[in-house]
């Protein structure tokens, strides 16, 4: 029994020392809070073996096959670079701040826009008559000498000219210094007053504009006679209303004369309803619903429903020289926006009843990086010269009013006159007519910057209009219409059928249409766009890039640790150290260390070299059962 006993206890203490062993060798490889990898290599053995890409595996996995790692890993890199070149594709287009378009059909009872009627004769103002009438006369003779033609005049016309020599000089003399012209190819010829025919092919109209030294000139030709005349004569007529400056205050407007009938929404209207401004070319022009206190609104969409215009288009007293057209001249716009009778509207025929239906659209744009859109204008480096809000043309007619007055001294008279200047009049600035045709032939040409300077409004509404036509009134009852106008408006009838017209403005149905701008590439979408690239190329989640964060984050962390030791070992290594006969007990102490130093490189050698507990089954019977028979 004591045999077995004292065969017993040494396999007991073995068993306790393999197990302290193992608890010792667990305490010295388990992990600590914060640790980190002890190269790059066992870094990325990690990572490749334990991420959720999808192919990094093989790069471990194969690592025994040279081939096999080095195809891998050729693979796995290019995979990297086409995602990344898709990423950049991605960039590229949310940083171009795409759009996308938006059509919304809306229905609601609409506001009824401002219409703006001018008379296309522009009126002989009493104050500058005599001045009218003596260029009159000199146009007289200037068709005399270029064509032959013998213009018939006015009896105060016939006055006009027999006192012409008593009058002032100074039109005649200022006129003289502008002759009209004919152009032979590129010389200009002074014609003789009794000029024989010539070849209308080979001959041009025009005259001469020269700098104030008479160093330079411009020469303005036309083709056309007519518009040559009709140019040649309102440039006169200009510096002429120019020696007026109050002539746009003049209130000669002659409403009832001009507009017989007024009707909206079956309703009569009233002077509350209209404003009053003269054109130089379009004549007295009258603007509908431009009171935004009280503005029109349409109950419903037709013909009866809308704006009713009875008017007259026949001449009398105004300029033939100036205006060549008979009817009138409409133009639907917004409140709020000065009527710009050259862009937007259209004449109106004597003796026919135009229906005008309309239809409203409305844009908005998107600003900011989207597009180069302006809100109000404020952001313009282009300063509003109209009482009005800020429109592409408002801005873009500011900008050459503000270029003439810089480069030609005075404003032009056709737009608004800038605080400190004064209107362009050739008895004050004698050369103001080479200066105007020379700056506007480079503000076509956008050498003035004007175009681009003037952006678009982010908000804008505009009206699709469709006219139709019809005779107005009809042959059988011509006659009564007739009558009445003249027994209501005292309507003297001298020529019935180019006398009067007939304007309706309505809305063709309620509903308008909204174009609308969103971004096309969002934050949203762009991360979405991400991770289906992302999918794509690693059958990935969000989760696999956290992976690669902490990757990125081991590797800056090793390469610090790394790097401090290395700038220690050089610290070590310094000419600072211990001198040679010194006492250096380094090598002692790692030789010997204390007691509560761990020798972990020796334990996990030791460990690594011991067989298993199970391979020492065998042989330890046999041991113990010759001790126990000994």
């Amino acid at each position: 029994g004591g045999s077995v006993k004292t065969g017993r206890m040494p396999e007991r203490e073995k068993t306790r020392h393999c197990k302290q062993e193992e608890e010792q060798q667990k305490e010295e490889e388990r992990e600590g809070l914060i640790e980190f990898y002890s190269s790059y290599q066992e870094l990325f053995q990690f990572f490749c073996s334990n991420t959720t890409i999808h192919g990094a595996i093989r790069l471990v996995c194969s690592k025994k096959n040279k081939m096999k790692t080095a195809f891998w890993s050729v693979l796995f890199f290019l995979t990297f670079g086409l995602m990344y070149w898709q990423f950049g594709i991605l960039y590229r287009e949310y940083f171009n701040y795409p759009v996308n378009l938006n059509l919304n059909l809306n229905s609601d009872r609409l506001t009824f826009p401002a219409v703006t009627l001018c008379t296309l004769n522009p009126y002989r103002y009493s104050a500058i008559r005599k001045k009218l009438d003596e260029l009159d006369q000199i146009t007289h003779q200037t068709l005399l000498d270029l064509y032959g033609y013998n213009m018939s005049l006015a009896p105060s016309d016939w006055s006009m000219l027999s006192t012409q020599k008593r009058s002032s000089r100074s039109l005649f003399h200022h006129v003289q210094r502008h002759p009209l012209r004919r152009q032979k190819r590129d010389n200009l010829v002074n014609l003789p007053e009794n000029s024989p025919s010539v070849d209308k092919n080979d001959w041009k109209i025009g005259f001469v504009l020269c700098s104030e030294n008479n160093k330079d000139c411009f020469h303005q030709a036309y083709s056309s006679g007519v518009d040559a005349v009709r140019e040649w004569y309102s440039f006169h007529y200009i510096n002429i209303l120019a020696q007026m400056p109050d002539a746009k205050a003049l209130d000669e407007s002659d409403f009832e004369n001009f507009i017989y009938s007024c009707r909206f929404n079956e309703a009569t209207c009233d002077k509350a309803n209209y404003t009053h401004f003269h054109h130089p070319l379009y004549g007295n022009c009258y603007t509908f619903n431009d009171n935004s206190s009280s503005l029109w609104t349409s109950s419903l969409p037709g013909i009866n429903n809308g704006l009713s215009l009875v008017v007259r288009t026949e001449q009398n007293d105004f300029i033939p020289l100036l205006s060549t057209v008979t009817g009138a001249r409409v133009m639907v716009h917004d409140q709020n926006e000065p009527a710009f009778m050259d862009d937007g509207g259209f004449n109106v025929r004597p003796g026919i009843e135009t229906s005008i239906s309309m239809r409203k659209e409305m844009t908005l744009r998107l600003g900011g990086s989207y597009s180069d859109c302006t809100e109000d204008g404020s952001d313009v480096p282009v300063q509003n010269l109209y009482s009005s809000r800020y429109t592409e043309q408002v801005c873009i007619r500011s900008c050459f009013q503000l270029n003439m007055v810089e480069r030609c001294g005075c404003a032009y008279y056709f737009y608004p006159l800038p605080i400190g200047a004064e209107y362009c009049d050739y008895t004050k600035h004698i050369a103001w007519g080479y200066c105007y045709y020379k700056l506007l032939a480079e503000f076509k040409a956008d050498v003035l910057g004007c175009f681009h300077k003037c952006r678009k409004p982010c908000k804008m509404t505009e009206y699709q209009l469709s006219a139709g036509y019809s005779h107005w009134p009809s042959a059988v009852s011509e006659d009564w219409v007739f009558y009445v106008l003249s027994q209501q408006n005292k309507y003297n009838i001298t020529s019935k059928r180019n006398g009067i017209a007939k304007v309706n403005i309505f809305f063709e149905e309620w509903n308008y249409k909204t174009n609308g701008e969103s971004p096309a590439f969002t934050v949203v979408t762009l991360l979405s766009q991400l991770g289906n690239q992302w999918s794509l190329w690693f059958g990935s989640s969000v989760l696999s890039v956290m992976e690669l964060a902490e990757l990125t984050l081991d590797f800056i962390a090793i390469t610090f640790i790394l790097a401090s030791r290395w700038f220690r070992s050089r610290q070590q290594l310094s000419p600072l150290g211990p001198a040679p006969d010194g006492h250096n007990n380094t090598a002692f102490q790692d030789e010997a260390p204390g007691l509560g130093t761990p020798h972990r490189f020796t334990v996990e050698a030791v460990v690594t070299m011991l067989p298993s507990y199970n391979s020492l089954e065998p042989h330890q019977p046999s041991r113990d059962g010759e001790v126990g028979h000994e």
